[in-house]
């Protein structure tokens, strides 16, 4: 009984650890996958902005035509004309809620629908009217619509501010195109308050209240909760108020200072977790396979002992009368089969060990190189189902085109790693340098701009032949360019010097701003880094790799330090007709 209570006891402490180790990789998984999910979030909620401000900038254009308008000017110079059909077809042509003349004393002087009468002097967009500059403002209309207004000054001849030209545009026919569309995103104003603008309808009019938010006034429906944590340099949303929202999100926000007002953004985490929970289980289940298989040969071997014991012992029984001799030889002849079992046991573990390295390392390139173009396919497709859902078919399978191109792509990627650990080379070709160059900055270009990365480079007039492959040359032309921008991270200055020294042979030089090599003589081994631990890159394979994939063209690259950074140093040799015959 005391031995299957320890072998229940070892079972016990070994899932609990296959628990643990699941969870640590649930965790770096999840952390890792909010990294993309953020850029891609933050890229949707650019557009969204840039599509809001877009639409209302074409009312703010309305009014400043308008003011230009004969007709308008002379109106407010005192001649009796009728601007309503005028005023009336501008709103109709351009969706606008109304389009007003208002005199320098604030007095609505013609409508195209009457929504606005009276004085408006105190108004601020006016008074900003009033003094040359276009007025803005948004607010609630009297009849209860959501309205964005533009004044636009009138000049006369002289120079004198005789009226204001108002357009006031509908925000719930500006929400129309995109209401709906993914992801969630409300606008509110800079200083805090109601949702004003948004395309999930049900939000409108919810503000934070305290640890949650609500519709105003709060006495409408109570605070729905929500909680906010902070998961590496995310925040992360857990709500309720919505069904149409996600419950748990990942919350981006952005400044619009051209509009007067903050645009917010709720990204669905949902991808992030699925994909984290698919790496911890599959950890998990390697661990139990490889802990069921050494518990099944554990207890085989515990059996046979058990059974040899017995045996032994009844031998030892029948035959005491042998000699000393036989008792000696029986010694020996167990000592040389323990072993001849441990020298095989030994050489089997060398052989696993030598499998499970080879699989570390290919698992890890695999990762490295094909983690971008999954990532584009996943937002192609989710693009796609988009466009399908809006009756776009054209613009799907313009979708499906990039996803296939990318499916190529990734096939060429998994060639060459393949060929880079077999110590293989595909045949290679004329490729050009600046055109590789090129398409390696525009990889990146998102990636520099986020970190404020400016680039020193400047495209000869002419291509320049090389020989190698266009993939695996681009590949390492942005693992340079990653590196550079990694190194360079928390400078005050960071400059990017590319350049390209034509001769035989060709050189290229990929230099940066950043605090150096620390140890120059071993960058390009395998694992080797010098970023934090945990960090959500720095595996120490990019530098690895691409010093082979150049090596199989027949190039070398080198790394020193320079004033002020870091630089490598791209050798390649020179295409030649007389090389390629």
């Amino acid at each position: 009984m005391g031995g299957y209570g320890r072998r229940l006891a070892v079972v016990a402490l070994f899932l609990a650890a296959v628990a643990v180790a699941a969870a640590l990789v649930w965790s770096y998984g999840y952390r890792q996958a909010l990294d993309p999910l953020a850029d891609r979030g933050e890229a949707d909620l650019t557009l969204a902005s840039d599509r809001l401000t877009g639409q209302l900038q074409l009312y703010q254009q309305l009014a400043v035509l308008t003011a230009e308008h004969p007709d308008v000017r002379g109106l407010l110079n005192g001649h009796g004309a009728d601007l309503r059909a005028l005023l009336l077809a501008a709103a109709d042509k351009t969706g606008a809620l109304d389009v007003l003349v208002v005199g320098r004393d604030g007095l609505v002087l013609a409508s195209a629908h009457g929504t606005r009468v009276g004085n408006v002097s105190d108004d601020p967009a006016q008074r900003m009217a009033m003094q040359g500059a276009m007025g803005e403002g948004h607010g609630v209309s009297d009849a209860g619509a959501r309205v964005y207004e533009f004044a636009a000054p009138v000049f006369a001849a002289s120079g004198r501010i005789t009226g204001a030209v108002w357009v006031i545009a509908n925000i719930e026919r500006v929400e129309t195109e995109w209401r709906g569309a993914r992801p969630a995103v409300f606008f509110t104003d800079q200083g805090g308050g109601p949702v004003f603008i948004t395309n999930r309808s049900e939000m409108l009019g919810w503000a934070r209240v305290g640890a949650g938010f609500a519709p105003l006034p709060v006495a409408q429906g109570g605070v729905a909760d929500l909680t906010v944590r902070r998961i590496g340099r995310h925040e992360v949303w857990q709500q309720g108020w919505s069904d149409y929202v996600p419950s748990t999100a990942l919350y981006l926000a952005r400044e619009l200072p051209v509009i007067g007002m903050r645009a917010e953004a709720l990204i669905d985490v949902g991808p992030a977790q699925r994909l984290a929970s698919l790496q911890a289980a599959v950890v998990a289940a390697v661990c139990l396979v490889f802990g069921a298989v050494l518990w099944l040969v554990a207890e085989r071997r515990r059996t046979l002992t058990l059974a040899n014991a017995r045996l032994e012992s009844r031998v030892s029984a029948r035959t005491a009368e042998l000699s000393d001799a036989n008792t000696a030889l029986r010694r020996e002849v167990a000592e040389r089969i323990a072993a001849e079992a441990a020298l095989k046991r030994a050489q089997a573990e060398l052989v696993q060990a030598g499998k499970l390295s080879a699989l570390g390392q290919m698992s890890a390139g695999l990762s490295h190189e094909l983690n971008q173009p999954l990532m584009a396919i996943q937002q192609f497709a989710e693009n796609g189902s988009a466009f399908l859902d809006r009756g776009k078919p054209e613009r799907a399978g313009e979708n499906l085109l990039r996803i296939s191109d990318l499916a190529r792509r990734m096939g060429r990627i998994i060639g060459n790693l393949r060929g880079f650990m077999r110590n293989e080379s595909e045949p290679v070709g004329r490729v050009d340098m600046v055109s590789v160059i090129g398409q390696a900055l525009d990889l990146t270009a998102a990636r520099l701009t986020r970190d404020g990365v400016r680039v020193d480079w400047v495209a000869p007039d002419a291509p320049l032949w090389v020989r190698g492959g266009e993939v695996r040359l681009g590949q390492v032309m942005v693992n340079l360019i990653s590196n550079a921008a990694d190194a360079m991270a928390g400078r005050a200055q960071r400059v990017l010097r590319l350049r390209v020294i034509a001769g035989d042979p060709v050189a290229v030089l990929v230099g940066d701003t950043g605090g150096g090599i620390a140890e120059p003589e071993r960058i390009f081994d395998p694992f080797y880094t010098t970023k934090e631990v945990g960090a959500a890159k720095g595996m120490g394979l990019g530098l690895s790799i691409s010093y082979g994939l150049v090596q199989s063209f027949g190039g070398n690259i080198t790394g020193a330090n320079v004033a002020g950074g870091a630089e490598l140093r791209v050798t390649l040799q020179p295409w030649s007709e007389e090389a390629a015959a």
